[in-house]
């Protein structure tokens, strides 16, 4: 695992954070709860990524067919 992955995945979150508290300030609970939502969809897709990739590493190293 490359350790870029972690720092984009906590860049995401520092932004949705930041996006999240405008929205917030600016009475639009409604939208800050989307970008939320959608950040967190993100974060997890890209956790998902790399799980099947660790999951094919492993597959690999064992020898399953």
């Amino acid at each position: 695992m490359d350790i870029s992955v972690l720092f984009k995945m906590a860049a995401i979150g520092i932004i949705v954070t930041v996006i999240c508290q405008i929205l917030k300030k600016s009475d639009r609970d409604d939208v800050a709860t989307v970008v939320g939502i959608v950040g967190l969809v993100i974060v997890l897709t890209v956790a998902v990524g790399m799980i099947g990739d660790l999951f094919g590493e492993i597959k690999r190293i064992f020898d399953f067919t």
